[in-house]
């Protein structure tokens, strides 16, 4: 009877596990809470990022999670002079791997990293698009997005410093870059492919056509609206797994499709691409966007029509 006992109860505990496993979905990989952030700040392998926006350096200096490194808008990035754009430039594009490869050596990241990426203002998809690069170096199995603000964080009273230690350089291998992003050619091959949908996240008004973007009214052709706006509370925290999945059947995405998103310049569009990744689906980065697709010859292009539903 004791060796049956046993057997129930190894088989028991196997079901347990079996059960857990199967519960586990994406999300459970890509998005963690204050609370497990605040029990693994000691974390050996840790690399916590604060994203900042124009003025991340003043934020960073007032106030940021023990432990984190600084990563700018635009720093993570294919170097571009604003100041001195040329027709055909693009203001925000992904590095070449080994340029990139040392920009993340620098912020201390290394082959055994688990890497935290957090939001220090309102705009999540400043985050996401730092989570997307890392996804695109070949490191999204070990990168995930705290799923709130800054704000958040200091509201339930957890830590802060206003000082940074040295960051210790990373030991990085030469990256391994997925292909999760495309380029136009990409996307004007799959317009209105059975199976793919290209995925509109800018607000509506430009995919309607009442608002230019990038000197062009309207939407690609076949794109269906998401706006990326749609996807975070009041409190700028992620949606539930239920909420972001409403929202994506809404748009008319059905489980299996094969997802390709763009915004302007290719940062809104990876909240959509990370939302989309923690229910499942197939995504890739349009990384020119509407800023690259207004200057290809003979885009097409489509506009709400007024009264349409």
């Amino acid at each position: 009877m004791r060796h049956i006992a046993v057997l129930f109860r190894t088989v028991a505990v196997a079901v347990v596990v079996s059960v857990s496993a199967l519960a586990a979905g994406p999300r459970d990989t890509l998005v963690v809470s204050n609370a497990w952030l605040a029990a693994h700040l000691a974390d050996a392998d840790l690399v916590i990022l604060h994203v900042g926006h124009a003025t991340g350096k003043a934020e960073f200096d007032k106030a940021h999670i023990p432990g984190a490194q600084l990563v700018e808008v635009g720093t993570l990035a294919k170097p571009m002079d604003h100041s001195a754009m040329k027709p055909g430039d693009l203001m925000l594009e992904m590095p070449a791997p080994e340029e990139l490869r040392k920009q993340l050596v620098a912020l201390g990241i290394s082959d055994r990293s688990r890497i935290v990426v957090y939001y220090a203002n309102d705009l999540f998809t400043h985050a996401t698009r730092v989570v997307q690069t890392l996804n695109y170096a070949g490191l999204g199995a070990r990168s995930m997005l705290l799923e709130n603000s800054l704000r958040k964080w200091v509201s339930e009273g957890r830590p802060t410093v206003d000082t940074s230690a040295p960051v210790k350089p990373g030991s990085l291998s030469p990256l391994k870059t997925q292909p999760v992003i495309v380029d136009a050619a990409f996307v004007r091959a799959h317009i209105r492919t059975p199976g793919y949908v290209i995925v509109d996240a800018r607000d509506g008004v430009f995919y309607d056509g009442a608002r230019a973007g990038s000197g062009k009214n309207g939407h690609i052709a076949g794109a269906v609206s998401l706006p990326y706006s749609t996807l975070a509370d009041e409190e700028s925290t992620l949606k539930s797994g239920d909420q972001l999945a409403a929202i994506f059947a809404k748009a008319g995405i059905k489980t299996g499709d094969k997802l390709i998103a763009y915004c302007h310049i290719g940062q809104q569009a990876t909240g959509v691409v990370f939302a989309a990744r923690t229910l499942g689906f197939d995504v890739v980065l349009y990384d020119g966007s509407m800023e690259d697709w207004a200057q290809q010859k003979d885009a097409p292009m489509e506009v709400v029509k007024k009264g349409a539903n």
